[in-house]
């Protein structure tokens, strides 16, 4: 049966998220110390509605991918529901008290783009207003239906003349 989306303030979970990172950040460090390891997603931005899930962007060079790839593979469940490529994977762990999302994608690549929205919805709390209307407008609605609106969204966000201009 698939989840239906529920939403809670990112002030509730930031004191427990901001703990869950910094202990995952560490593991993720000894295990890709190369890595440049990041807070990122919705509880990641003050002001946000959250899953109250944890999201990490870990970014390795083009190089170092297939490595990191297989190391997160050997230590977490991928995460099915969301696109691979040869510059992304992502992976997940929901079994944890604050479910985790790790993000991996290579600097400069495609799908690079987890530390430039967080700086973007931190700088435009008027944007992030608009994404927490989405979210509310989806909650109880399935994580399909809901990944569908989000999607939406982003791309025109990403497409807009304030996020394109956008230097963080």
């Amino acid at each position: 049966m698939e989840t239906h989306m529920r939403f809670v303030e990112e002030h509730t979970v930031r004191s427990a998220v901001a703990d869950a990172f910094a202990d995952h950040a560490a593991a993720l460090q000894a295990l890709l110390p190369e890595a440049d390891v990041q807070h990122v997603g919705s509880t990641a931005v003050p002001g946000s509605f959250t899953k109250g899930d944890l999201d990490i962007a870990v970014r390795v060079t083009a190089e170092g991918f297939a490595t990191a790839d297989r190391v997160l593979a050997e230590a977490f469940e991928r995460n099915t529901g969301s696109d691979q490529s040869p510059t992304f994977a992502s992976f997940l762990n929901d079994d944890l008290p604050i479910p985790l999302g790790i993000q991996l994608c290579v600097v400069g690549g495609p799908e690079d783009f987890f530390l430039q929205q967080r700086a973007f919805f931190r700088a435009h709390p008027e944007e992030n207003e608009n994404y927490n209307t989405l979210k509310l407008q989806n909650f109880g609605k399935t994580m399909t239906e809901y990944r569908e609106a989000k999607q939406s969204y982003f791309e025109v966000l990403m497409a807009s003349p304030a996020y394109t201009a956008f230097r963080p």
